[in-house]
Order: C-alpha cells, then structure tokens, then sequence
C-alpha cells in the first residue's frame, strides 16, 4: 500500500512539473522559464545580482545568439523570483563568435542576407538596463567598425578586460 501511494505521488509531481508552461514574463519572448515553487536555490530577493556573461559563442537557441538568450533566462528567473530590476545589474563581454550577432541591421543583412534575429533581444536587454559590451580586438579582427555595431551596444577594448574589471568589484561571471 506504500509504495502504491509512493509510486501516486511521484506519478502526481511529475505531471503538475510537465504541466508548467513556458514562459517569458520579464524579457517578452526571450529567455523562457519553468517556474518551480517548491526547489532548493530560488532567486534572493534581498540579494542585489551584479553579474557580468562571457558570451563568446555563435550557437543559437530558439534563434537567436545563445549568451543572449541566456542574459533573458537570468533575468526573467530573477523577475519571477521577485527581484527588483533595481538590484539586477547585468553586463555582457561579447567577444569570439558572437561578435557578428550584434552587427547593426544593414551590416548583418550584407553578411547572412537576412534580418539580424538577435536585434531585438538586443534591444530589450539594453532597455532593461543590461551594458553590452563588444570586444573591440574582436571586432578589429573581423573587420567590424564600431558604426556597424547595433546602437544598443557599446565598444570596450576587449572582453578580457570587461570580464577581469568587473570581477574585480564584485560581479559574479557566468558564462
């Protein structure tokens, strides 16, 4: 009879975790969740998050540049967990491969001939007040001028020295 009732509850767990939908609560269509109530290590809505992202890679997910995507997922775990955008301080190094993901509109379209799909992201992250940084070694050697860099962007001197200067007050990397 227990392990009836076990097997029932773990069968119950399982289907209201499956039920969960996707979501993207802070960041609209980027970035989606699962929240989950009841697990060990939810978002401190007393801490103040100083984070800085190595994004580095040109994978996508869901379309769009993968260490972008997973800023959304931060901030949309964070949003749901009661976090004030306030204590939320996001920077990105963007370097490496992912250096093409913020081309400006007409430069992308010249590159891939297609809309830049990271664009909006783009565009709502800096609105939520995250700094995107673009390492300009990186972009020196891919040939890349600051003006054909999407306008929410800003040119740092490298992603080594984003990642180095903000860990060095504090902030905790993510990749």
């Amino acid at each position: 009879m227990k392990k009836i009732l076990l097997i029932t509850l773990v069968l119950m767990a399982a289907q209201i975790t499956s039920a969960q939908e996707w979501t993207t609560p802070i960041i609209e269509g980027y970035g989606k969740i699962k929240e989950f109530k009841d697990v060990a290590t939810q978002p401190d809505a007393n801490l103040e998050y100083n984070l800085v992202f190595d994004v580095k890679d040109d994978r996508e997910m869901d379309g769009v540049n993968i260490g972008l995507w997973k800023i959304a997922r931060v901030i949309n775990m964070l949003g749901v967990g009661g976090v004030s955008q306030d204590n939320v301080h996001i920077v990105a190094a963007i370097h490496g491969g992912a250096t093409f993901a913020v081309l400006n509109d007409t430069e992308y379209q010249e590159k891939y001939d297609k809309v830049n799909p990271n664009a909006e992201l783009i565009k709502l992250l800096h609105e939520y007040g995250v700094e995107l940084s673009v390492c300009a070694q990186a972009t020196a050697a891919r040939g890349i001028t600051e003006a054909d860099l999407d306008p929410n962007t800003e040119l740092a001197l490298s992603a080594m020295m984003v990642l180095a200067n903000y860990q060095l007050i504090g902030y905790a990397l993510l990749p």
